[in-house]
């Protein structure tokens, strides 16, 4: 298996709108209000996000991209965010903090019916992603 990269994600983000703690863990939703990946990343996706006790983020996201040539794709990712206490803490406060200092990995998928890209319907990427105050950056790779 080799990684091979596919694209460079900046999803811009509203800031967080705290559901407050359920059975799960405390449900947070981040809406994403644009970014870029080489085209545009539309606005009207979210990420249904469950923030653990001991500080770990599980990740859910959906989204819609639009490519350079105007194919629109559907994105999902599921992932994990996790660090030291004193790290989650100033990500928390929107502090810039080196994405070295904590875990925080994606699976993604596509789906689109655009028959240029309909090979991304069959491919699994992972991705390496940072947080800053007002966005989430990431690196894919597909899986080949």
């Amino acid at each position: 298996m080799k990684l091979k990269h596919l694209a460079s994600f900046e999803v811009n983000l509203d800031p967080v709108l705290d559901l407050g703690d359920s059975h799960l863990g405390r449900r947070r939703v981040i809406n994403i209000i644009g970014g870029n990946f080489n085209g545009p990343h539309l606005p009207g996706g979210a990420d249904w996000q469950v923030l653990h006790p001991d500080g770990t983020a599980t990740i859910d996201t959906r989204s819609t991209l639009r490519t350079h040539d105007g194919a629109h794709l559907c994105l999902s990712t599921n992932g994990i965010r996790h660090g030291p206490p004193d790290v989650l803490r100033r990500l928390a406060a929107g502090e810039a903090v080196d994405p070295a200092e904590y875990y925080f990995r994606l699976f993604c998928r596509f789906e689109t019916g655009d028959k240029r890209y309909q090979w991304l319907n069959h491919t699994l990427a992972v991705a390496s992603a940072a947080r800053t105050p007002d966005a989430v950056r990431y690196e894919a790779y597909t899986l080949d």
